[in-house]
């Protein structure tokens, strides 16, 4: 059995000016987001083996962050620009590519690729309350866990995975609620 942590990027500064969206730096309440969700993975004991992420900046800062906050920050992230703004198919590839290397695999990008991750991995079931609230929103650093009874990330595909887990930012601090919630 594999388990698979979903984390998207913390709230973008987009007061900041930059040349390209891939430089978009993260916000201070950003920042409080990466923090919140670390320390509750952390509360949680959920374990993580590898890390693969998009290289943008609004991702290695929110990792700044989160790794630290969750006792991870003994991980190295693998970075792949394939998953800076990647469509789901994409980013079941890179999945894939892991190979046999990790049993508890979180990735860490963009939005709408992970949000469509998550629903093309959960298949429609009634009375799924984690997949309904994904389909509302995968906000800024929300973070999903999925398990697959796979023995390989090859032998990922599409309806095969089982929601175990689901937190954003605002269910742990209601102040950051809704402002969290956009890029």
């Amino acid at each position: 059995m594999k388990t698979l942590t979903i984390l998207r990027h913390a709230k973008s500064g987009w007061d900041v000016q930059v040349e390209r969206d891939f430089d978009r730096p993260i916000n201070k309440r950003g920042a409080r987001g990466a923090e919140l969700i670390g320390q509750w993975l952390k509360r949680q004991k959920l374990p993580i083996d590898r890390i693969i992420a998009s290289p943008a900046v609004r991702v290695t800062e929110t990792l700044d962050i989160f790794q630290p906050a969750a006792d991870l920050d003994g991980l190295e992230p693998h970075w792949d620009r394939r998953i800076y703004l990647a469509s789901a198919a994409t980013l079941i590839d890179v999945i894939r590519d892991t190979g046999k290397n990790a049993e508890h695999l979180l990735i860490s990008g963009h939005n709408p690729g992970l949000e469509d991750l998550i629903l093309m991995l959960v298949p429609e079931s009634a009375g799924d309350e984690l997949r309904a609230k994904v389909e509302e929103k995968l906000p800024t650093s929300a973070l999903a866990r999925l398990e697959l009874d796979i023995d390989n990330w090859h032998d990922l595909d599409t309806n095969s995975a089982r929601f175990v887990g689901f937190i954003r930012p605002r269910d742990l601090d209601p102040a950051l609620a809704p402002a969290m919630d956009n890029d």
